[in-house]
């Protein structure tokens, strides 16, 4: 009896995927909006996670960027778009001070209080929970701000891009060079 020969990657259960450094965070943008433009999708794309995260998986202190390319155990995330994160910063701002305003009005009415009470007590508790969507907005900002200056200090913002042909591969190096990346490769994965 024959055996099939396997050459397919995912008849071989091989992911290839494409890596490159990145030294500024609107280059690492501009890569992955023109990787999403050519068929490449959010799922397809990750970065490397926050230094505590790695370091809690590796056990270092410091492992630089040009050590982490290639690795297929260095912890990644998901991309988040940024006007998605701005969108969510801006729900959470304005949830809370909807609901601030809405329980500072109920809580006036409840207690007997006339509406010019009501629309007082509303403006006061909705600015207060407001406060804390903004306080919590801002530090979701820091913690971006964060992320990038650990990646930075360790050589670059690391993008990965999954191909599942020759084709998509070509295609990933090449944006991601036009895009300002560096030392762009591909690389086998292990496979999920």
């Amino acid at each position: 009896m024959e055996e099939k020969q396997v050459s397919t990657p995912e008849e071989r259960r091989e992911v290839r995927e494409v890596v490159g450094v990145f030294d500024t965070s609107d280059a690492l943008i501009s890569a992955i909006d023109d990787l999403m433009t050519n068929g490449f999708d959010y799922s397809t794309i990750s970065l490397l996670a926050d230094e505590q995260t790695v370091r809690e998986k590796l056990g270092a202190d410091h492992i630089p960027a040009k050590e982490l390319q290639d690795s297929v155990v260095a912890p990644r995330s998901e991309y988040i778009d940024p006007e998605a994160r701005n969108e969510a910063k801006a729900g959470v701002i304005g949830g809370l001070f909807y609901i601030g305003a809405i329980l500072g009005a109920g809580a006036v009415l409840a207690a007997g209080g006339a509406l010019p009470a009501a629309v007082a007590g509303a403006a006061i508790a909705g600015g207060g929970t407001g406060l804390i969507g903004a306080a919590i907005a801002k530090w979701v900002g820091y913690r971006e701000a964060q992320w990038l200056e650990e990646q930075m200090q360790h050589g670059g913002l690391l993008l990965w891009a999954r191909a599942w042909d020759k084709d998509k591969e070509r295609a990933a190096i090449g944006i991601m060079e036009r895009n300002g990346g560096r030392d762009v490769h591909a690389h086998s994965a292990a496979a999920a």
